[in-house]
């Protein structure tokens, strides 16, 4: 039997599944890599770990200063010896009791220092978290700007092979007219190979780059990745000014965590100070007590107390623990001033290396035209017969490079804002100065 119809399904099926095969792989963005950073990057998953990790530790200490409760069931059988060796009684005692025990501490400074402490350092661990958050982007956004560059450098090299193959059959033909020499139909034919060797040189460069970026995201290294182009665009340089600089430490997670900690090592300078301070407690058990634990004349026992607890000599550790604490502060302090100083740094060299790297594209772009009309008469004279291709071989070089320097100062110029950004505390917002 045939059957056409099943035939024709399994046909749609496979030129519907070839399509599919064909069809381009989705181009990936900058904002879509950046957003993807807090849950694929394991810097930044580590980091959130470790913030985790804080919060418990302070629910620990915080045990230390709510109510404790416990319930015990015990049953007992014992027999009483004298100092003799002689048992007291006959027969051994049997006796079951059901207790609820509690305990809760009314003042002890030292434990509320502690707990103190431990607060302050979960803030820490949040702005590391924030902070690990910032290095990544700017790590994501590096790598998505130098694959952008290496992919314009790439098309570069296409575009300098078309010229020396052009240059190439120009020479042939000047040769054939009998008006150049087989020298130059050498010489062209040299540009072309060095073009096609830095190409290939290219497309591995190209592909460290892509893998690097699919590490990074978590991408599939054997899958295609296309990204969509990104330029910062260009401003006023005299708009880069220093004014953020005050906010810049507002927002700055290293400067933030850095502030955080030396808190934190202050309160343990107090905690330190603190283990010489009494302490006040109260206790108490509720409980039914039978000699069997399924007597039905269980009896109430019960007690309370207060306990006052101060310590005396404790070896001299106390004086040790709170002189490691300030030596710890003093230290702290240090690397607060030391960090003021190198984020005022950053930012003033942030904003004095982005005002540079747009002023150099101004003279990158100024470049490839001076080159493009030097070979272009260069061309021309060699058409004429004026000259051998020497000059069109040097002015082809010269417009290669100077093709390259435009691609490397545009990627130069976003990195500088990127480091502005990230200087000023938030990477993102290099989303926002995205040009036409």
């Amino acid at each position: 039997m045939r059957f056409p119809g099943l035939r024709l399904v399994l046909v749609l099926i496979l030129l519907a599944g070839t399509a599919r095969a064909a069809d381009p792989a989705p181009t990936l963005t900058l904002e879509q890599a950046l957003a993807a950073v807090e849950s694929v990057n394991v810097n930044v998953l580590l980091s959130r770990e470790l913030a985790a990790q804080a919060l418990e530790q302070t629910r620990q200490q915080r045990a230390g200063v709510l109510p404790i409760i416990t319930g015990s069931l015990a049953q007992r059988r014992s027999q009483g010896v004298s100092t003799a060796g002689v048992a007291v009684s006959g027969t051994p005692a049997s006796r079951f009791d059901a207790q609820l025990s509690a305990s809760y501490s009314l003042v002890d400074f030292n434990r509320l220092s502690a707990l103190r402490g431990s607060r302050v350092g979960y803030e820490v661990a949040q702005f590391n978290y924030t902070g690990a958050v910032q290095t990544a982007l700017t790590t994501v956004a590096q790598t998505y700007f130098a694959h952008l560059r290496n992919n314009r450098r790439l098309a570069v090299f296409d575009a300098a092979i078309v010229r020396a193959k052009s240059l190439l059959e120009l020479a042939r033909n000047q040769l054939a007219a009998g008006v150049a020499t087989q020298i130059d139909v050498t010489r062209a034919d040299s540009v072309l190979s060095l073009a096609e060797q830095s190409r290939l040189q290219q497309v591995t460069v190209l592909y460290q780059s892509e893998l690097l970026l699919k590490r990074l995201l978590d991408l599939d290294t054997g899958g295609e990745l296309r990204l969509a182009d990104f330029q910062v665009k260009r401003v006023d340089p005299n708009m880069f000014t220093f004014s953020d600089q005050k906010s810049a430490f507002e927002r700055r997670a290293d400067f933030l965590s850095a502030q955080k900690s030396l808190e934190q090592v202050k309160v343990d300078v107090r905690t330190a100070s603190n283990t010489r301070l009494p302490s006040l407690a109260l206790t108490g058990q509720f409980g039914k007590a039978s000699q069997y634990f399924d007597d039905s004349n269980k009896g109430d026992t019960w007690s309370s107390g207060i306990v006052l607890s101060m310590p005396i000599f404790d070896g001299l550790r106390a004086g040790a623990d709170k002189r490691i604490a300030l030596s710890r502060q003093r230290a702290q302090e240090a690397r607060v001033h030391n960090l003021e100083l190198q984020i005022s740094a950053e930012v003033r060299l942030a904003v004095q290396d982005a005002s540079s790297r747009n002023a150099q594209m101004v003279v990158a772009e100024k470049s490839v035209r001076l080159a493009q009309e030097e070979l272009r008469l260069a061309q021309q004279r060699y058409q004429q017969g004026v000259a051998d291709n020497r000059e069109v071989v040097e002015a082809y070089n010269r417009l290669a490079i100077a093709d390259d320097n435009l691609v490397e100062a545009v990627y130069q110029y976003n990195l500088s804002r990127l480091e502005l950004a990230r200087a000023k505390g938030e990477v993102r917002t290099i989303l926002s100065e995205k040009g036409p």
